[in-house]
């Protein structure tokens, strides 16, 4: 099972989290979860004038043996207006985080929790995506 928890962030609600939302899938090959703009395809969805959020941004993927990644899907701009990190609980320690390259893919641990953050370029927003994966 993979479980996802997102939280849109202006730079004045730093550290809030109201208006969360959840979305989670179970860990078998094929399942698929998306983070975008787009309600008809994306099971967690951001504001429609965040436009540093692509339509569907970040893909989570199941394979063929349980194991879970997330995919920064290319969008429209050959440049993106946003940069994506990947924070990963190590024994309670979280620091800034991995940058994700645009079009890449990282592998979320089994049994692991962290978080995705979508940080604005252009602005003090971001879209922040805790993740656990069950063993």
């Amino acid at each position: 099972m993979l479980e996802l928890t997102m939280a849109t962030v202006t730079g004045a609600e730093a550290g809030a989290t109201a208006g969360m939302v959840m979305a989670e899938a179970p860990s078998e090959p094929g399942a698929v979860l998306r983070v975008g703009r787009d309600a008809s395809v994306c099971g967690l969805v951001t504001p429609d004038d965040w436009l540093f959020v692509s339509r569907v941004h970040l893909e989570f993927r199941c394979g063929p043996h349980g194991e879970w990644s997330v995919f920064w899907l290319r969008g429209s701009q050959a440049d993106p207006s946003s940069e994506v990190r990947v924070r990963v609980d190590t024994q309670g320690a979280r620091g800034p985080g991995l940058p994700l390259a645009y079009g890449g893919v990282s592998e979320l641990p089994r049994g692991g929790s962290g978080e995705i953050v979508v940080l604005d370029r252009g602005g003090p927003r971001s879209v922040h995506v805790g993740f656990y994966h069950e063993a």
